[in-house]
């Protein structure tokens, strides 16, 4: 990456910072300067990072947008080994401390051409959590499916006989979990494991080593069973949901799953953004 010169910044640490430059500027992609040091912890490999951020257009100095005024922190950055590797400005944030501030250049390829410099404050750091954590629940129904955890908290599920109405949502906690509460703004971390109600597997994440990010939003490209059974619940759970063909993919039919299925799920909820 290619530093960018010019840029200063004054204010507070851990506040939104005052930043000045001689206009019209120009900027390349991929460029960035660090505008102020930190004074808190380091931010190391693994953490998610929470930021604020003010836009600035480098032709006239206007403001293009901020998130300090209704503190919308974006939330959304976890350096990860894998998104290090292929983000240089991920990889820019490893090792600096909370309250760093880092201006990186922009040019949009909209037909403005707008260009302008984006300065993210790192405000805080965490770990998102592996496995769900919490309480197991007591007094669960006893003709729910049964669901056991294999060492890692890998989930497998005998279905116990039973048999599912196929018109209403069943949204069941397992594990209490003491974090965060879920959204409906939210997008929520998660590792799942979806069967059939014959009980065969057509998805796991768990056997990826991955996590999904599920957007709980209204536009959130995901079925509706799991934005009704997830909202409300804390981060930390696990969370079985049985969902209807009308809250899940219909009549819609692909390699995995006939048309018309009952979907049975179990979920941890792992972090929030």
């Amino acid at each position: 990456m290619t530093q960018i010169a010019g840029l200063t910044a004054k204010g507070d640490l851990g506040k939104k910072p005052e930043i000045s430059f001689r206009t019209p500027m120009t900027v390349k992609d991929n460029s960035y300067a660090i505008l102020q040091e930190g004074n808190g912890e380091t931010v190391n490999e693994g953490d998610r990072v929470c930021t604020q951020g003010v836009a600035i257009n480098v032709k006239d100095g206007s403001e293009l947008m901020s998130t300090w005024e209704k503190n919308t922190q974006d939330c959304s950055l976890l350096l990860s080994a894998e998104n290090i590797k292929q983000s240089s400005k991920l990889a820019l944030l490893v090792g600096k401390k909370i309250n760093t501030t880092v201006a990186f250049g922009i040019n949009d390829s909209n037909s403005a051409g707008t260009s302008y410099i984006m300065a993210l404050t790192i405000v805080s750091k965490s770990k998102d959590l592996t496995r769900a954590t919490g309480d197991a629940v007591k007094n669960i129904p006893a003709d729910m499916p049964k669901v056991t955890l294999d060492k890692n908290g890998k989930p497998s599920i005998d279905m116990n006989g039973y048999k599912p109405d196929g018109k209403n949502l069943v949204s069941q906690t397992l594990i209490r979990g003491k974090g965060a509460k879920v959204t409906k703004n939210n997008t929520a971390v998660v590792k799942y494991t979806g069967w059939l109600t014959n009980g065969e597997q057509f998805d796991s994440s768990w056997d990826r080593n991955a996590t999904f990010d599920a957007d709980l939003s209204d536009s959130g490209q995901i079925i509706s069973g799991w934005k009704q059974g997830l909202i409300g619940k804390n981060v930390g759970s696990q969370v079985l949901l049985v969902i209807p063909p009308s809250l899940g993919y219909g009549d819609q039919k692909s390699d995995s799953i006939p048309a018309n299925s009952t979907l049975v799920f179990v979920i941890d909820i792992l972090a929030v953004y």
